[in-house]
């Protein structure tokens, strides 16, 4: 079960809405719906949390480049939201390193089940299991994310269970979050 949340914050404090992932493929789509949030360029932060699996933070501050932290970035990766989130750069790869992976698979036939003593066989498949390693348990990104807003570094890799709820309740928007949830 996943929940997420734009928290956009204004003149009169926090506005909570709920919102639809569905649609966002992307980082820059997932900035984008962030930046709508908040007409006026304020502080938007996107919560999105698994069920006791992960939580990640991303905050829009107007047209600068969205800053992002995930509590697990291995159980993030299993996820079809924390995919959006784990950007190359997240994790310290360079663009298109998954992709030079899986084009070093040699699909000669053999991936029906035939051996193949080949060494090529044996590369591609090392590979391919290195791809699995990029992504490191535990978290990623900007652990400061929120440390103008009242929310420390410490605090927030402390956070598990309802990650959400304690980064709402630190921010003094527990109220409006819990009106959307």
């Amino acid at each position: 079960m996943y929940f997420a949340a734009l928290l956009a914050r204004t003149e009169d404090g926090w506005e909570a809405s709920d919102t639809e992932l569905d649609d966002v493929e992307t980082l820059s789509d997932l900035a984008d719906l962030a930046r709508e949030a908040s007409p006026d360029e304020d502080t938007v932060l996107v919560l999105i949390e698994q069920e006791d699996a992960w939580f990640g933070v991303v905050r829009v501050d107007g047209e600068e480049d969205p800053r992002i932290y995930v509590s697990d970035a291995a159980a993030a990766a299993r996820s079809s939201y924390g995919e959006i989130l784990l950007t190359d750069e997240l994790l310290g790869r360079e663009p298109g390193d998954e992709g030079d992976d899986l084009d070093a698979l040699d699909l000669d036939g053999t991936e029906d089940g035939e051996s193949d003593d080949d060494e090529d066989g044996g590369d591609g498949a090392d590979a391919a299991a290195g791809s699995g390693e990029a992504v490191p348990h535990g978290p990623v990104g900007d652990a400061e994310v929120l440390d103008d807003l009242g929310v420390s570094e410490k605090e927030l890799r402390s956070m598990s269970g309802d990650a959400v709820g304690e980064i709402a309740e630190a921010l003094g928007a527990l109220d409006v979050l819990e009106t959307v949830r």
